[in-house]
């Protein structure tokens, strides 16, 4: 028989491989955690550190422009000029200065009413302690040929020529927009082609029993104040027109 307190050294004399891998996990284990939490004081010492930012430059104020000034596409400004010059900017925007609304509205229209028949108009009013937006909006109107040297509506030889030759008609919008020291005007004049299937009152091609009436009406004027005649191409905007119906207004206003 074995002594006594010899019997707990037996397993492992007689299997020394079993106890041997057993004190390796224990000791792998131990370097495993001592590198995890080596890696976690290193995480928490570079949170724990304020971040570094690039001195940002001071802010650049730039002052509002001048009454006068003529505002450009994109909000782009141009320098102060006369609209009348063919150097100027091509807008159509003006904004000028305004003492009496009453008075200056009347001028704006009296100048519109030297193109155009005015449709309707909606004047600036003050409702409460706001300046609502006036609108003028007018007749469609054929252009002033080259035996109509009365008429404004057409700007250059080119344009009258133009509509000598061509059936063109103008209708004109203009915006006033109240601000703190005036008005803002935006003018806009829409230029429109006729396209008919065939020429006016031609025979060529038509039936031997016609239906269409011998003289044209007023009545049956295809020009429609809610919806766009389907005989009518668009050409875009009339930019000399409206640079002159600018002028005159800037003049009607600035002008003591």
């Amino acid at each position: 028989m074995l002594a006594p307190g010899k019997s707990a050294t037996i397993p492992r004399l007689l299997f020394p491989d079993l106890w041997r891998p057993a004190k390796i996990c224990v000791h792998g284990l131990l370097d495993h955690l001592g590198l995890a939490s080596t890696v976690a004081v290193a995480l928490c010492a570079g949170g724990c550190q304020q971040p570094t930012f690039a001195p940002q430059a001071a802010p650049v104020y730039s002052a509002p422009p001048p009454p006068g000034t003529i505002a450009g596409p994109a909000h782009a400004v141009a320098p102060v000029a006369t609209l009348g010059d063919p150097n100027a900017t091509a807008s159509s925007i003006v904004h000028v200065a305004v003492v009496d609304r009453d008075w200056a509205w009347e001028q704006i229209v009296d100048v519109v009413d030297d193109y155009f028949r005015i449709e309707q108009e909606r004047q600036v009013q003050l409702v409460g302690q706001v300046l609502t937006e006036g609108r003028i909006d007018t007749f469609p109107q054929l252009g002033a040929t080259i035996v109509e040297p009365h008429r404004w509506d057409s700007v250059g030889r080119y344009n009258r020529w133009e509509n000598t030759f061509q059936t063109i008609r103008r209708r004109a919008t203009v915006r006033v927009i109240p601000d703190q020291s005036g008005y803002l005007i935006d003018v806009t004049v829409e230029k429109e082609l006729e396209d008919l299937p065939q020429p006016e009152s031609a025979t060529a091609g038509a039936a031997v029993f016609r239906n269409d009436g011998s003289l044209p009406t007023v009545r049956e004027d295809p020009v429609s104040r809610t919806r766009l005649s389907p005989y009518w191409i668009r050409l875009g905007r009339d930019r000399p027109l409206e640079q002159q119906m600018l002028a005159d207004i800037q003049t009607r206003l600035t002008t003591p």
